[in-house]
């Protein structure tokens, strides 16, 4: 059984990236109700309890089934590479606009949790649509809010180094070597041109001339998710990389034969960059101003240690060969 994207002509050229704050937002979520998600995030976990303790997260929680249908209106596949939360929050909201539409999404979650539809929080949600949604939309806000806004840099500085590597994956070997390395789950089958997601549930969807989403998620652990009814845009959802260590606290500060020669200050932050990073979650991960960190930056740049790179708004940073070879050096 599985579930199986398949590919037409135009569909292998409209593969791309995004990353969704709405999207981590709703899997923190899940991760507080499914115990067998939570290893890599005990730290987080013990960070965020007291403010998880102040949110009543039932109505989420009830449209959340182990098996079935999750509702779409509720996570709609982010519009570009790198929007907002405010923004993907707005398109949430915008489905109260079409009460039919959000009680039928709504209903079609609710019957595959037992007992939801006949709970006070699903009867409610069923006779007064439009509201649920701004309800459900409040709740998502304040959930970002308390479990996540205060940890996106770090969040976000690690979906943003998972899609370089994966990119590049995918310059380098095509959508073979892309697949292999995202999931264990996942099969590309080439002469059929079909991605297969191993799930207990049969599922076939022609993507029509709407290429792929990929979105990597810290929160998805351990498994992939593959979904999204028409007309909406087909999206697979992964696991990033590095979740291990996600929530370790920094590194301890950089050896003192590399600070002697490059000055403690550039020496630690070319020592953080042990993969792609902007300025805002380097000053984040070294607790440092971000002009601090700029002007480091700017330094090793002029030293021909790192190599700058646009993705979507913001500028990334790398070290070069050099800028490797001395942090490895210094670390040995």
């Amino acid at each position: 059984m599985a579930y199986q994207f398949r590919f037409g002509a135009a569909d292998l050229l409209r593969c791309r990236f995004a990353i969704s704050p709405r999207w981590e937002t709703q899997e923190a979520v899940r991760v507080l109700a499914r115990p067998y998600r939570q290893a890599y995030h005990l730290p987080w976990l013990s960070r965020i309890r007291s403010a998880a303790a102040g949110l009543d997260l039932r109505p989420l929680w009830l449209l959340m089934p182990r098996k079935g249908h999750n509702p779409d209106l509720l996570s709609p596949p982010p519009a570009g590479p790198s929007v907002t939360f405010a923004e993907e929050l707005a398109r949430v909201r915008a489905a109260a606009g079409d009460p039919e539409a959000a009680r039928e999404d709504l209903r079609r979650a609710l019957v595959c949790t037992p007992g939801a539809v006949d709970s006070e929080i699903g009867r409610r949600m069923l006779a007064d649509p439009a509201r649920a949604v701004e309800e459900l939309a409040d709740l998502y806000e304040r959930a970002w809010e308390a479990l996540i806004a205060p940890h996106w840099p770090r969040l976000r500085a690690l979906l943003e180094a998972d899609v370089l590597f994966h990119s590049r994956r995918l310059a380098a070997g095509g959508l073979e070597a892309l697949f292999d390395g995202l999931h264990p789950d996942l099969r590309w089958h080439g002469p059929g041109q079909t991605l297969s997601v191993e799930r207990p549930a049969h599922h076939h969807r022609e993507l029509g001339g709407q290429g792929l989403l990929l979105m990597p998620s810290a929160f998805v652990w351990p498994e992939v998710v593959g979904g999204y009814d028409p007309p909406w845009q087909p999206t697979l959802v992964y696991p990033a990389r590095g979740i291990g260590a996600l929530w370790t606290a920094a590194a301890g500060p950089a050896p003192s034969a590399l600070a002697g020669l490059l000055g403690r200050g550039r020496a630690e932050v070319l020592c953080a960059l042990h993969e792609p990073a902007s300025t805002t979650a380097l000053a984040h991960r070294l607790g440092l101003a971000p002009s601090t960190v700029s002007a480091h930056l700017k330094a090793l740049r002029a030293a021909g240690l790192l190599l700058p790179f646009r993705q979507g708004h913001q500028v990334l940073y790398e070290r070069t060969p050099l800028g490797i070879a001395l942090a490895s050096g210094a670390g040995g």
